[in-house]
């Protein structure tokens, strides 16, 4: 029950082989220096073997426009349809790793596995974050940070997708000074 979570199309093999698309919400940070981050995929899934083998894979975040073909990409699977073709996505290359990008994706997150963990329904990909591509359209000019209101990310929660609310503060805003309190004597 710890939601809500991204819902993330994971791209997978090679442009020009078998490539896939796969939804995942398992998914997240678990280091910053060096960046990594992990998927949890079952093992009984078209992707999981792509993965595997080619050890690379790329999280694309997807948006409130796309969560008709995230859902779809999840219910589908890859050995009996071309989920880039069927959902109208375009495969774009990558910068580093071989497997595609979701070209319509506000920011594509490239990884290199470095570990995998079985630990029961799903495997969990321990990679390296050797890349990441964001969209110019969400980059606020004059500070330089994504903006994840302005690109509409979507959220996955207990089986159900969410838009992301308004934002309530930023990192440390709690223990900020705040002029108007200070003014009033609190």
């Amino acid at each position: 029950m710890v939601y809500p979570l991204p819902a993330a199309l994971i791209s997978c093999g090679n442009i020009e082989g078998k490539t896939n698309l796969l939804t995942v919400s398992w998914l997240g940070t678990i280091c910053s220096d060096p960046p990594m981050c992990y998927i949890s995929v079952r093992p009984e899934r078209f992707s999981y073997q792509i993965i595997k083998e080619s050890g690379e894979f790329v999280i694309n975040l997807t948006t409130t426009d796309m969560a008709k073909v995230t859902d779809w990409c999840g219910v589908k699977s890859g050995r009996n349809f071309d989920k880039f073709k069927e959902c109208g996505l375009t495969p774009a290359t990558a910068t580093i790793v071989k497997c595609p990008i979701v070209n319509e994706a506000p920011i594509s997150i490239e990884c290199r596995v470095r570990e995998i963990k079985p630990l029961g329904s799903h495997d969990m990909f321990i990679a390296d974050v050797v890349n990441i591509i964001a969209d110019d359209r969400y980059i606020d000019p004059e500070t330089g940070a994504f903006s994840l209101a302005a690109a509409g990310i979507m959220a996955y929660s207990h089986g159900t997708y969410y838009s992301l609310g308004k934002r309530i503060g930023k990192f440390g805003w709690s223990v900020m000074k705040d002029k108007t309190r200070m003014k009033h004597g609190h």
